[in-house]
C-alpha cells in the first residue's frame, strides 16, 4: 500500500481466512527521491502521457524488486498501487493507481490482485473507502461505538456502532486532509530536506491563525453528506498554492503555517464527526502515518473531547495493530476476498448500487 502522502510503500504479510486477519510481519520502504518527485508531478497533473506510462512500469518494477528482496513468502498478493488521480464526481467518476502488477506476478510467481477501486466505481460508487471491511473485522466491539480513523495524506473514518443488534452499523467516509498539506508545506520550507513535520516539532512552535482556519473549515466538502471521498485534487497542491498567498498576507511564520495546517486537519476531522456521526463514539482509534505525529494526535484529541470529555482516543497499537500495517493488511484481506470470489465493498459507505468483486487477478 502506498497512500496519498506519496512517502513510501507499506508491506504487510498476513494470514487470512474468512473473518480473521493475523499480522505475521510488516515493513516500510521510502520511495527513492527521484521516483517520489515524479509521482508528485503525476499527482499534481504535471506529467505527460508518455511519462505516466513510464512511471507506471518503473513503479511496478520497484514493487517487484522490493518484494523479491524481502522474500515475503506470500501465496497471494494484494497491490493497491499509488493513486495519482481520484475524482468521485457522480457524473463522470474516475480513479488511477500506478504500479504495473505484472512485474510482481513475474517476480514472485504468485497471483496478484490489483485495480481494487474500479468495480465499485462502475457500480455507481466512489471506489472509496475500501478498508472498511478490515476495520469491521479487526476493531468492532459489542456494546461500543468505535471509530477507526486513518491519518494518511487524507483522513478517513470508519464508524462501527454496535450498541445493539447482531451486527455493527457501519458508516465510512473521508473527512478531509490529514498529512498532505503539512507535508507539502514542510517540503517547500525545507527545500526538500524534510518531507513531514517530525514529532510535530514545527507545529508546536507556531500559533494558529483562527481567521484562516475559519475560512478553510467553511469548505463545502465538510458539510457534504457521506458517501464522500477526496484526495490531493481538492486538498493538495492547488489548495496549498492558493492559500499560501493568504498566509503570506497574514504574515504567518513558517511555524505558524504548520501549526494552522495541523489544527485544520484536527478540527475538520472533528467537524465531520459532529455533522455526520449522530451517535458520539465511545472510542476513536488512530492509525496511519499521522498517528505518529504527537502534535496532530494532541490536537485531534482536544477537538474530539470537546464533543465528549469521556471519549477514549488511542492508537491502533492498543488493539495489537501497528499504525503503518493497517492499510497494507486491509488490501491483503481484499485480495483474499477477490481470490475466493467474495464481494468486499460495502455499498452504504461507497455509494455503489450493489456489492461487487473488488480487484483484477493476474496470475
Amino acid at each position: 500500500m502506498s497512500g496519498t502522502s506519496i512517502d513510501g510503500v507499506d508491506y504487510a504479510l498476513c494470514e487470512v481466512s474468512a473473518g480473521l486477519v493475523k499480522l505475521l510481519r510488516h515493513w516500510s520502504r521510502e520511495f527513492p527521491k527521484e521516483l517520489q518527485r515524479r509521482l508528485h508531478a503525476a499527482a499534481a497533473n504535471r506529467c505527460a502521457s508518455h511519462e505516466l506510462a513510464q512511471l507506471n512500469h518503473d513503479l511496478g518494477r520497484l514493487f517487484a524488486r522490493q518484494a523479491k528482496q524481502l522474500r515475503a513468502g506470500a501465496e497471494l498478493v494484494g497491490l493497491h498501487g499509488q493513486t495519482v488521480f481520484h475524482n468521485p464526481d457522480r457524473r463522470a467518476p474516475a480513479t488511477l493507481q500506478l504500479g504495473e502488477p505484472a512485474y510482481l506476478a513475474e517476480a514472485l510467481c504468485v497471483p496478484v490482485v490489483s485495480s481494487f477501486r474500479a468495480a465499485d466505481i462502475a457500480a455507481g460508487g466512489q471506489g472509496a473507502p475500501l478498508a472498511t471491511l478490515f476495520h469491521k473485522i479487526v476493531f468492532s466491539r459489542r456494546s461500543e461505538h468505535v471509530c477507526v480513523n486513518n491519518l494518511g495524506g487524507i483522513s478517513n473514518v470508519t464508524s462501527l456502532e454496535w450498541r445493539r443488534g447482531k451486527h455493527p452499523r457501519i458508516l465510512a467516509f473521508d473527512t478531509g486532509p490529514a498529512n498532505v498539506l503539512i507535508d507539502l508545506a514542510m517540503r517547500e520550507f525545507t527545500r526538500g530536506r524534510q518531507s513531514c513535520d517530525i514529532d510535530g516539532a514545527w507545529a508546536a512552535r507556531g500559533r494558529v491563525n483562527e481567521r484562516l482556519l475559519a475560512r478553510w473549515l467553511a469548505h463545502p466538502f465538510f458539510k457534504a453528506k457521506p458517501p464522500k471521498s477526496t484526495g490531493r485534487e481538492l486538498f493538495g497542491e492547488t489548495f496549498w498554492h492558493a492559500e499560501k498567498k493568504r498566509m503570506r498576507v497574514a504574515r504567518l511564520t513558517k511555524f505558524d503555517v504548520i501549526a494552522t495546517l495541523t489544527e485544520f486537519a484536527a478540527r475538520s476531522l472533528a467537524l465531520n464527526y459532529r455533522l455526520h456521526l449522530p451517535p458520539i463514539p465511545d472510542c476513536v482509534v488512530l492509525c496511519g502515518g499521522g498517528a505518529r505525529n504527537p502534535m496532530l494526535v494532541a490536537r485531534i484529541t482536544a477537538a474530539l473531547k470537546q464533543m465528549n470529555e469521556a471519549m477514549r482516543v488511542c492508537r491502533s497499537e492498543d488493539f495489537g495493530w501497528p499504525t503503518q500495517a493497517i492499510e497494507a493488511a486491509a488490501f491483503a484481506l481484499l485480495a483474499y476476498y477477490r481470490w475466493k470470489e467474495l464481494p468486499a465493498n460495502i455499498p452504504e459507505t461507497t455509494g455503489a448500487s450493489r456489492t461487487v468483486l473488488l480487484g483484477q487477478v493476474m496470475s
